[in-house]
């Protein structure tokens, strides 16, 4: 969705190559309602340039950091030099994104029969609470209402908000379990054992909502522990300190506990 304001001094912009010249390039700075750039031959790569059409071509797409904004002339200097690999590759990724969000907009507007000037107020909302357009269905797609918990948002938006993102962003996952044996010979051992296993899965609060974690009985005394993360080394994580947590909990109750790991299942 376009927009009309004026990009901040240190951001990185996405920009088409407009003009070629001999003294730097004039480029349209695609998140920004096209405005123009600039880029002096000094901004263009570090060292001695000979010709500028050695590393920007017209029609080519680049990111670069802007320097100077100045409303009043309509002016904006921009440097190529300073944006590394890194941050180009991650600004390209981000401007993606938001073109996908963009047109995703476009089909919550259709389903609900928005008009242009509440489309544009939606984008807004979810800009100012999620920090982009994508961001907020990236999250529709892990925790779907949850993840709108609080925010005075129309239910019909949301529900489609949801739908779209269910269909068109998978997210990678994997799925480890492993399992914890907890016992307890104490009058009260049962209660014991409830306690330990509602400490162990409590650690999912802690480790984010991206993360979720499922405890059940499987047969005296065995209990699985499974989670659900982004990646292994995060599901790893989370399983050990669930595990280690309802261990601890019972050993200070006067029981015991041992944990046996166990890899369930992957989902790419």
């Amino acid at each position: 969705m376009g927009n009309d304001n004026w990009p901040e001094v240190g951001e990185f912009v996405v920009c088409t190559v407009k003009n070629v010249t001999d003294f730097g390039a004039y480029v349209e700075l695609e998140e920004f309602g096209g405005r123009e750039g600039f880029i002096h031959i000094s901004e263009i790569k570090a060292g001695w340039v000979k010709y500028v059409r050695d590393y920007v071509r017209e029609g080519q797409k680049i990111v670069c950091k802007v320097l100077n904004v100045d409303p009043s002339r309509g002016h904006i200097d921009l440097s190529l030099k300073d944006v590394n690999e890194h941050q180009r590759r991650a600004k390209i990724q981000e401007w993606k994104n938001e073109q996908k969000a963009a047109k995703w907009l476009q089909f919550v507007a259709e389903e609900t029969k928005t008009d242009e000037s509440g489309l544009q107020a939606l984008h807004e909302r979810l800009v100012e609470e999620f920090g982009s357009a994508y961001s907020a269905f990236e999250e529709a797609a892990i925790e779907g209402e949850k993840a709108f918990k609080g925010l005075k948002v129309n239910k019909k938006y949301l529900k489609s908000i949801i739908k779209i993102a269910g269909e068109n962003i998978k997210l990678p996952f994997v799925d480890i379990a492993g399992y914890v044996d907890l016992t307890c010979n104490l009058p009260d051992g049962i209660e014991v054992i409830k306690q330990s296993l509602s400490a162990a899965n409590s650690i999912s609060d802690v480790d984010g909502k991206d993360v979720r974690l499922e405890i059940t009985y499987t047969g005296a005394p065995r209990y699985r522990i499974k989670v659900i993360a982004p990646d292994y080394k995060k599901a790893e994580s989370v399983l050990k300190k669930s595990a280690q947590t309802a261990i601890d909990t019972i050993s200070k109750l006067g029981g015991h506990g041992v944990f046996k790991r166990h890899i369930e299942s992957t989902k790419a």
